[in-house]
């Protein structure tokens, strides 16, 4: 039996507790994965800051190889070259409205497609299961397509890059698992208070999924926002082009000096295509800190199965 005072202190308990020493194992283990974490980052980083470099940087400076990580020979006649076309702006803002509009469309269609495919109780579900899988490994291909979306009406319209990449299969079995650990504790109170499937799915289930939500969001935008191939393939007017389409031509034509830039441009290629790449990825490198928090939240919920 034990009194009163043979009770542990536990003030005592967790200062010793605090000042147990790590062994040398562990110590061993901390400075390599610091070290590798290190490495990984310089590795991550490296290329983006020598591409900003470049792209403020002296061509004299960019073909003698000494521009690493900072500018050398300050120039911003590159990046006033590019900003002064028009058809970089039209391309720009072809970019926003379709990666806009079709994240908008492939969310409603992935959370709702998503959410009827976690539910158990539905007819059919292995098969829709097994359709969606399917088109993740066949597809009809690139002739195919190109005569289904000529067939349609879609060439030189928003809906050729919006509807053949609407949904994206890893995206909906990502969100259908992250339903399938819903409590369905919830849905059955909404049930009894007279919500319908809808009211359900809107006012319970989706204001409980803006982790996974703000992840998906954050998977379309960057898909839509770098896919070029679409827009090259079905479309014929370049003012219809996104600004990837724009980057693309960018890279291609501009091997040696600043092509369509202006005669007075005189710059080679790799100044070029550093600044057009900086300010095409520039909106997605400010969107993701907004969106950072729910990324590896809305990840693991989504792809962890309690």
């Amino acid at each position: 039996m034990v009194t009163l005072d043979q009770t542990p202190d536990i003030a005592a308990v967790r200062y010793e507790a605090r000042t147990i020493k790590p062994t040398l194992s562990f110590r061993i283990f901390q400075v390599v994965n610091v070290t590798i974490l290190i490495l990984v980052g310089v590795v991550t980083l490296y290329p983006f800051l020598n591409l900003t470099a470049r792209a403020f940087s002296s061509q004299a400076a960019i073909a003698a190889g000494s521009v690493f990580i900072w500018p050398v020979g300050f120039n911003l006649t590159t990046l006033e070259n590019v900003v002064s076309q028009e058809r970089f702006w039209i391309n720009y803002g072809n970019t926003l409205v379709y990666t806009t509009v079709a994240t908008v469309i492939s969310m409603v269609l992935t959370t709702t497609f998503a959410y009827v495919l976690s539910k158990s109780h539905l007819r059919g579900r292995g098969a829709l299961v097994g359709l969606a899988l399917f088109t993740m490994f066949f597809a009809g291909g690139l002739i195919p397509n190109y005569l289904l979306i000529s067939q349609l009406g879609f060439k030189n319209t928003l809906w050729a890059i919006v509807l053949p990449q609407a949904i994206n299969v890893f995206n909906l079995l990502v969100m259908k698992s992250f339903f399938e650990n819903f409590p369905a504790e919830l849905e059955e109170a909404a049930a009894i208070d007279g919500l319908s499937t809808y009211g359900i799915f809107l006012r319970i289930v989706l204001p409980l999924s803006k982790a996974i939500i703000a992840t998906m969001i954050l998977f379309y935008a960057v898909a839509f926002w770098n896919s070029w191939f679409p827009a090259f393939l079905y479309m014929d007017d370049p003012d219809l082009y996104p600004v990837s389409v724009y980057l693309r031509n960018i890279i291609a034509g501009a091997s040696g000096t600043g092509e369509g830039l202006g005669g007075d441009a005189v710059q080679i290629g790799s100044n070029v295509k550093a600044v057009t790449t900086i300010l095409t990825v520039l909106p997605i490198v400010c969107l993701y800190p907004f969106i950072q928090k729910h990324f590896v939240s809305g990840v693991m919920l989504g792809s962890v199965k309690g």
